[in-house]
């Protein structure tokens, strides 16, 4: 079984890719989904490994930023300027 660690870091790091791609092709609204498919599937992942998917779905809080959530922001507020 492999690590949970190495799991979420595989996975971070394939969202963090798409979304750079997204953003350079100027599709804000594609990293706005990926950054949020990102989050379900981490948290579904993480249910899954701890054997607690009786409590999916949970949603992460609004105000909270996942990497690629935080990835996002920075790369948008950086075009603006």
């Amino acid at each position: 079984m492999s690590r949970l660690i190495d799991d979420l870091d595989a996975l971070h790091d394939g969202y963090v890719e798409a979304i750079n791609l997204a953003v350079a092709d100027d599709d804000l609204g594609r990293a706005e989904r990926l950054a949020t498919e990102y989050d379900e599937e981490a948290i579904t992942m993480i249910a899954v490994h701890e054997g607690r998917t009786d409590l999916l779905p949970i949603r992460r809080p609004s105000h909270a930023d996942s990497g690629p959530r935080a990835l996002l922001r920075r790369l948008t507020a950086h075009r603006a300027a």
